[in-house]
């Protein structure tokens, strides 16, 4: 397999054999459950849909419910399918761990939404410098984005401008992340660095 569902438990740092304080983020990864095995036959591609984290049934709708009881697992909160053909590694209802699938792992990729951010101007969202400067009578530009550009052609704004807007709550991927450690009775690993997304939320560990 390659990759789990996981859950971004916070920050910490650990020491390496030299002594180095290395910062690194806890991710709970797993256990995970096969709830559909998609081939090209059926579905037009092939993929294997792991379900994680437990939810009541009382939430669950009733197709959702079907769709678990056929796998023989209890309703589950996250889906995501992994696209390849895994028919040969795993079958409906196996339970996969971090130990399955890290064990040997030393460099994985993380995908998650990153934090929501709201409204930002262009200095915060883009970087920019601002107009700067409070002489000839400029007293409320300093953050503003100054000239689009645009002129008599083509007389309106390209599309792709980078101007305010919304920020963040996007899905973002951080690749090639060490593996500093994996505790697989608390089905924990720790990767070098941070990741997107706020404590709590849904990551994808991709080997």
């Amino acid at each position: 397999m390659p990759g789990l569902i996981g859950k971004k438990i916070g920050m910490t740092s650990v020491f390496d054999a030299d002594g180095k304080n290395i910062p690194c983020t806890v991710i709970e990864a797993g256990p995970c459950v096969v709830t559909q095995i998609r081939t090209v036959e059926n579905d037009g591609y092939a993929a294997v849909q792991l379900a994680y984290d437990e939810m009541k049934e009382k939430h669950t709708s009733k197709a959702l419910k079907g769709h678990f009881e056929k796998a023989g697992t209890t309703p589950k909160r996250k889906l995501v399918e992994f696209a390849n053909d895994f028919t040969n590694e795993v079958k409906l209802g196996d339970t996969l761990t971090v130990a399955d699938v890290f064990g040997s792992t030393e460099w994985i990729d993380v995908v998650g939404v990153s934090k929501g951010k709201g409204f930002q101007g262009v200095v915060k969202r883009h970087g920019f410098q601002g107009v700067g400067g409070q002489t000839h009578g400029q007293h409320n530009r300093l953050r503003h984005p100054g000239s689009l550009g645009a002129s008599s052609w083509p007389s309106r704004v390209f599309k792709g401008m980078r101007m305010a807007g919304q920020m963040g709550n996007e899905r973002v991927k951080v690749q090639n992340l060490k593996v500093i450690k994996v505790i697989p009775e608390n089905n924990l690993v720790l990767v070098k660095g941070s990741i997107p997304g706020a404590k709590g939320s849904y990551v994808i560990l991709e080997d």
